[in-house]
């Protein structure tokens, strides 16, 4: 498939319901995603104002692509290797976030970080962070995000400082398609969220106000998150405007997993369950969770823990500005 060819698949109308048959569902769920990558990859790299297409083309065929992997079956695309979740952000991304942490130009971030971001560790501890951020978690029934639903959002915000505490949190449970009602919501196993929390809740693509709320939180201050590419590939797919935002550098993500590998100097030599690739096992080598705790994998509860984990992070490296 080339770009002229995905966006006629884009804009063709296709209704999912029709294809009954199992060959035809995937045919057309493989033919969307990958569409999906190309108009992403080719709107991303089109210059600043230049794009060929509305970013509303692919969020659009995401949808149709969700409705259609409901037919399908979560329990069919489980094993399924997805394309639209990106793995980390890049390199270009964490210099943009170490730089807004600490109120300076990319560029002098860019000198001390070097090649391959080989002395991000020094860059992120070469000056001190402060300001105001907001922290996010999402919890979902997919990994990937043009199969899956956003089901749960968390948001809290914190002013970076030795004693920064952060404002009372919001949380929203955003629902899903009726028929989840008697198959049971996806992932429950990790998040734990039930028919019971969804049931009669609006979706979040369109929950508008809720929209609106996320949009301008991340348009106004930099956002925190554990493995921001996750959130990042959630909300490029399923938040209206966020595209657009993130292209423009007006929406800057922060992946606090990142953060934490490069400047903890013992992350080598730790056991593999003691790093902090997952939150929980970062929280406790920072005692902000007990031994015998567990992650809630719940947006609200999880924020606030990463929050008090970081803020207990810079506090060990003498980040905050005194």
């Amino acid at each position: 498939m080339n770009l002229a060819q995905a966006i006629e698949h884009a804009n063709a109308l296709v209704f999912p319901a029709f294809l009954t048959d199992d060959l035809a569902r995937t045919a057309e769920r493989e033919k969307n995603e990958e569409a999906i990558g190309l108009l992403t990859s080719a709107w991303m790299e089109a210059p600043l104002g230049t794009e060929p297409y509305p970013f509303d083309l692919v969020r659009n065929l995401a949808d149709r692509n969700r409705e259609l992997c409901d037919l399908i079956g979560e329990e069919k695309l489980r094993d399924l290797r997805g394309t639209s979740l990106a793995q980390h952000l890049s390199d270009d991304d964490l210099l943009r976030s170490a730089a807004s942490l600490q109120h300076r130009c990319v560029a002098d971030v860019r000198r001390t970080a070097g090649p391959g971001l080989r002395d991000m560790g020094i860059a992120y501890t070469e000056a001190t962070v402060s300001g105001s951020v907001a922290g996010v978690d999402i919890e979902t029934t997919s990994r990937y995000p043009d199969r899956g639903y956003i089901i749960n959002v968390g948001l809290q915000f914190v002013k970076l400082a030795p004693k920064g505490r952060a404002e009372k949190g919001y949380a929203a449970y955003c629902g899903i398609p009726d028929l989840y009602a008697s198959k049971g919501v996806p992932l429950a196993n990790i998040h734990q969220i039930t028919w019971n929390d969804l049931g009669g809740k609006q979706p979040f693509r369109q929950n508008a106000a809720l929209q609106k709320a996320l949009l301008m939180t991340f348009e106004t201050y930099p956002y925190l998150a554990h493995n921001a590419a996750f959130e990042d590939s959630w909300f490029m797919l399923n938040l209206n405007g966020y595209a657009e935002g993130r292209k423009a550098g007006r929406i800057v993500p922060i992946d606090t997993r990142d953060i934490c590998r490069r400047i903890d100097p013992e992350v080598r030599t730790l056991p593999h369950d003691a790093r902090p690739d997952a939150l929980e096992t970062w929280a406790r080598r920072r005692k902000t969770l007990k031994a015998n705790e567990k992650e809630r994998h719940l947006g609200l509860e999880d924020v606030d823990l990463m929050i008090r984990t970081v803020e207990a992070e810079f506090a060990e490296r003498h980040m905050f500005a005194e």
